[in-house]
């Protein structure tokens, strides 16, 4: 077999991986108080979640595109429906952890596995820095790249990157629909739920 005819046989195995894969995802479409949002789910962990891209159609298009999921209505399955649960909750301003939401944690880098692992300790109202999350990986170094990893977050809300700004309180990026506006949105949302000094419960 020629090195161009092996090549093409790898990149067709690929293809069929892949459309293996994607066949067996599900997603859907939820509303709440912050408009349309979508997930994506395969097996028993959710794979993608999408915080409103504008209008259902365009937040069902970009769920599309990104998880090549089949929409499928309800019932979801429990764990589906109790992540949903929670991110409505949380939309409206409960004070809600998402943290035992199963999610595809092999779809991400080791690295992005600490960044995410240590930003979901974050409680709804609590912010950090990339800095500081930095600092806890033990490498203060490497605030640019936690930046970097929290823009790669296929989670968002159930991994909060919204709660982690920019030094000096300044609200840094956010790679979800509607950009930083959208982060300012969350933080507000959640603004309430910050425990005051002295507080324990």
């Amino acid at each position: 077999m020629t090195r161009a005819v092996a090549a093409g046989a790898d990149d067709d195995a690929m293809r069929t991986a892949h459309a293996d894969a994607t066949a067996s995802r599900r997603s859907a479409l939820f509303a709440t108080a912050l408009g349309e949002c979508g997930l994506a789910w395969q097996d028993e962990a959710l794979v993608n979640v999408l915080l409103p891209a504008g209008d259902a159609a365009a937040t069902r298009s970009l769920l599309r595109h990104l998880s090549g999921a089949e929409e499928v209505a309800e019932p979801w399955p429990p764990f589906v429906q109790e992540a949903v649960a929670g991110m409505q909750a949380l939309l409206r301003g409960e004070a809600v952890s998402l943290a035992a939401v199963p999610l595809a944690w092999s779809r991400v880098g080791a690295f992005e596995r600490r960044v995410y692992g240590i930003t979901q300790r974050l409680a709804p109202g609590e912010t950090s820095t990339y800095g500081d999350v930095a600092r806890a990986l033990g490498d203060p170094s490497a605030a640019r790249a936690v930046g970097v990893a929290l823009g790669r977050n296929p989670w968002p809300l159930v991994v909060p990157c919204h709660r982690v700004l920019a030094a000096g309180g300044k609200l840094g990026g956010f790679s979800a629909p509607g950009g930083v506006a959208t982060k300012e949105r969350l933080l507000a949302i959640e603004a309430p739920l910050a425990r005051r000094e002295g507080e324990l419960f």
